[in-house]
């Protein structure tokens, strides 16, 4: 295994469980202890991980797995919920996307739809674009500038490392001129009585101005997040109008969702 695949494993291991012994990480991940402390330590140095006597710990409540890390985290679960969640979005529209794995796959579900990319003519002089973006994600807008039938839309702002997301009164200033047909966000967490939330108080901002901005909102989230809370509110629920999600959500906790004028789609 190698060291990106250990550290990956590792991240995964702590956000589970909040707290990993140095044995039984090298136990679950076949190594030696002396691999798996050499590990632990450079993670700490990255301020991934709190170092501890025999283990680590995560950082707390507001924990948070740099982007590049979680890739793997509900892989199929969310490439089904993007493909869903392209199909909602209808040619010619403006379309808001903040940043996150779940919406990545929104944005690729998206690039690939023959009635949007498919018109080569579109976007060209005097005639539309087959689809508006605009997106606070820079890994987003690289992967969609390729295509020229979508024009994208880049908010500006202070780039995140551990998201990719611009934030700040850059990226405000920037959302306070635009008006959106739909807005996808990514959450790390959602219930019926308190909304949508998110790790980090400048994503939650931008979040929040997208939702505001836009006729109509979408949460794109795998089944993990549903009944979590996280560090800071994007949005309360009745700003949703429609969750899109994976089919490991109970019955009861789509029902709840239904019951306060969601539309709840699972995949």
């Amino acid at each position: 295994m190698s060291k990106d695949a250990r550290w990956s494993t590792l991240l995964e291991m702590l956000a589970q469980h909040g707290r990993l012994g140095v044995e039984d990480a090298a136990a679950a991940l076949d190594v030696s202890s002396a691999t798996i402390r050499r590990d632990l330590d450079e993670l700490h140095e990255q301020q991934l991980l709190t170092r501890t006597r025999g283990g680590a710990v995560a950082h707390g409540v507001s924990y948070e797995l740099p982007l590049r890390y979680k890739k793997s985290r509900q892989a199929a679960e969310k490439e089904r919920i993007g493909r869903a969640v392209a199909e909602l979005v209808a040619p010619g529209e403006v379309v808001g996307l903040t940043g996150g794995t779940t919406i990545t796959e929104v944005a690729r579900a998206l690039s690939v739809r023959p009635d949007i990319v498919g018109d080569a003519d579109a976007g060209g002089k005097g005639r539309p674009p087959a689809l508006t973006v605009v997106t606070n994600a820079l890994n987003i807008a690289h992967e969609l500038t390729i295509r020229p039938q979508i024009k994208i839309v880049v908010t500006g702002g202070v780039a995140r490392s551990q998201s990719y997301e611009l934030t700040g009164h850059l990226a405000s200033g920037v959302l306070a001129e635009i008006a959106m047909d739909v807005a996808v966000l990514g959450v790390n967490a959602l219930t019926v009585e308190s909304g949508a939330y998110v790790h980090h108080e400048g994503e939650a901002n931008i979040n929040r101005l997208l939702a505001e901005r836009a006729q109509r909102t979408i949460v794109a989230a795998d089944s993990s997040k549903i009944g979590k809370r996280a560090f800071v509110r994007v949005c309360a629920l009745d700003q949703v109008d429609v969750l899109v999600t994976d089919d490991a959500l109970p019955e009861a906790a789509a029902a709840g969702f239904r019951d306060a004028g969601v539309t709840v789609v699972t995949v």
